[in-house]
């Protein structure tokens, strides 16, 4: 594995498409690299195929849980594990209480129950490779969310940044006060799913995980973390933590002019120890 992150081509490659549900073709809106899903009519699994791999990952990218931001949380997370021979699969999912198309609205756990078929699929499909959950911002929650369920095809690990892992929760909230996320089903799949609470033990991941936050975040407070090394220390679960003084939220693999400059290089090395 490399420790640089690399240069974005001039034009985006052309992922491999597994439909995992029905649908209407999504269509993504903006230009490279800043393209977004403003809404999913069918889940589906973006890979790219990488030569004698070590591993494979799923990619979550964030956006609320209100969209899909493709590109910087998708794509270029996805170029950067492959350029390392990590094998990524970028889980396009559909979003809890948007149009399903049908004269209703999707249901607040469907972005899980679409992560469960991507594990279905990725494990009917090529050899055994070590997976590793990888999530940014609201993907990131989905990522915690993902590592906690019992699957066949388990995980060797769990990478997360700057997500809202359990502060969104109603009972848990920071800061104190803050006003539900709409739509209800957003807010509802944050109340079923708090990510390393000791209380609710549910939601305590299966497998190790690496942690990379920032200090300073506002979007996304320093809080959830906390949280979840509090339950990790109490509980003994293996978990990995980076907290960036510099870093804005949303830093991915673009805004590294600070000490997080180092959290790429810090991320392949704990995921070549866990294969």
């Amino acid at each position: 594995m490399t420790d640089t992150v690399n240069s974005l081509p001039e034009k985006p490659p052309q992922p491999v498409v597994t439909i995992l549900s029905q649908g209407a073709e999504n269509r993504l809106s903006g230009s490279w690299p800043d393209r977004q899903f403003g809404t999913v009519s069918r889940a589906e699994l973006h890979s790219f195929p990488v030569e004698q791999p070590l591993a494979r990952a799923i990619v979550y990218g964030g956006g609320g849980y209100t969209k899909l931001v493709y590109d910087k949380e998708g794509m270029e997370v996805a170029l950067w594990l492959a350029a390392n021979r990590i094998e990524p699969h970028i889980l396009v999912h559909r979003l809890p209480g948007q149009d399903n198309g049908m004269g209703g609205v999707y249901p607040k756990d469907i972005a899980l129950a679409d992560g469960l078929s991507a594990l279905d699929q990725l494990g009917s499909a090529g050899p055994a490779l070590p997976l590793f959950h990888v999530g940014l911002s609201s993907g990131g929650h989905l990522a915690g969310v993902m590592s906690c369920q019992d699957h066949a095809l388990g995980a060797s690990g769990t990478i997360i940044t700057y997500a809202p892992l359990n502060a969104n929760h109603r009972d848990y909230k920071f800061p104190p006060g803050k006003s539900d996320y709409p739509p209800v089903e957003k807010q509802a799949f944050y109340d079923d799913w708090p990510i390393g609470i000791y209380g609710q033990p549910h939601g305590w991941p299966k497998t190790p995980v690496f942690l990379a936050y920032a200090l300073n975040d506002t979007s996304v407070p320093l809080q959830h973390a906390l949280n979840f090394l509090a339950t990790a220390a109490q509980a003994g679960l293996p978990v990995d933590a980076h907290v960036f003084g510099e870093a804005p939220h949303g830093f991915a693999l673009r805004s590294l002019e600070g000490s997080q400059a180092a959290w790429p290089a810090l991320a392949l090395d704990w995921m070549k120890r866990k294969i």
